[in-house]
């Protein structure tokens, strides 16, 4: 099945959604999950989907066919891309500490930036990653549930 996102479909919602790695690598890869049902949904609706500096290197660098991760790196280009910066990081490493200080260790600090970034631009996440469930109970992180 040949997956064709992004068409100028209706829009729904002026609501951007930033969609983590855990779901594009299951999209990209066709596999079925509530997450992938999810966003070919907002994909279908026109929705504005975005994707941080984080999010787009986890997805190209794992696509070892050189066709494949050019017809990828196109696909991902008409995305929003959202910037990261100093205040990003810093917000980042707070939420790392504090959920450290709540005896909760985040397995990968790069979930603490994709994190950040949602909130710093009031962004909801589409994801399918167990930590960010931790962070949402602790920050204002919004997800797409």
């Amino acid at each position: 099945m040949e997956r064709q996102p992004f068409s100028n479909a209706k829009r729904k919602s002026f609501q951007m959604i930033l969609v983590d790695t855990s779901v594009w690598i299951d999209f990209f890869s066709e596999k079925s999950s509530r997450q992938v049902a999810i966003l070919e949904a907002l994909i279908e609706e026109g929705e504005d989907l975005c994707l941080c500096g984080v999010v787009l290197t986890e997805v190209l660098q794992g696509i070892r066919d050189n066709r494949q991760y050019n017809k990828t790196k196109t696909i991902v280009s008409n995305l929003i891309f959202l910037p990261i910066n100093r205040n990003t990081f810093l917000s980042s490493a707070t939420i790392y500490r504090t959920l450290r200080k709540h005896g909760i260790t985040i397995r990968n600090s790069v979930d603490c930036m994709i994190a950040a970034v949602c909130i710093e631009n009031k962004v909801q996440l589409l994801h399918n990653d167990r930590d960010f469930n931790l962070i949402e109970n602790h920050f204002s992180l919004r997800v797409l549930k």
